[in-house]
């Protein structure tokens, strides 16, 4: 069973806003499913928002729990992305695969390279995102 998103109302209404907008079919499907992870989600104050959740701007180290690799990713706005410097578009696959979900969460995603089983190891929200 996949857990269930927890947003802030900020980062909600920020991605609501995004999937309206966009235009770029290239990621049409990340839209879609953000849209569902969206539509399902537990909406909450920023100030009573377990510190573990990720956000926007949320740094986060995940694991393909098959092959047992670690990645660290920031998750950021889409005009904010750098894959050099590990700055990870929101409407990446692997970032709408785990927007929403805390530390020790496992989610089963598909992504390009198949329907991997993630799970969170860490996240670390700076005070002011």
């Amino acid at each position: 069973m996949k857990p269930t998103p927890i947003l802030t109302l900020t980062d909600y209404n920020m991605l609501r806003e995004l999937t309206k907008k966009a235009k770029d079919t290239s990621n049409i499907r990340e839209i879609a499913l953000l849209t569902q992870e969206l539509d399902r989600a537990i909406i909450k104050k920023e100030d009573v928002l377990d510190e573990t959740i990720i956000r926007i701007n949320s740094h986060v180290v995940v694991e393909d729990v098959k092959i047992q690799k670690q990645m660290s990713i920031q998750i950021v706005m889409p005009s904010q992305s750098n894959i050099k410097e590990g700055r990870v578009s929101v409407l990446a696959p692997l970032c709408v695969a785990i927007i929403g979900f805390k530390e020790n969460d496992e989610v089963e995603w598909q992504l390009p390279s198949g329907i991997k089983t993630l799970k969170v190891i860490a996240v670390k929200n700076s005070k002011n995102s």
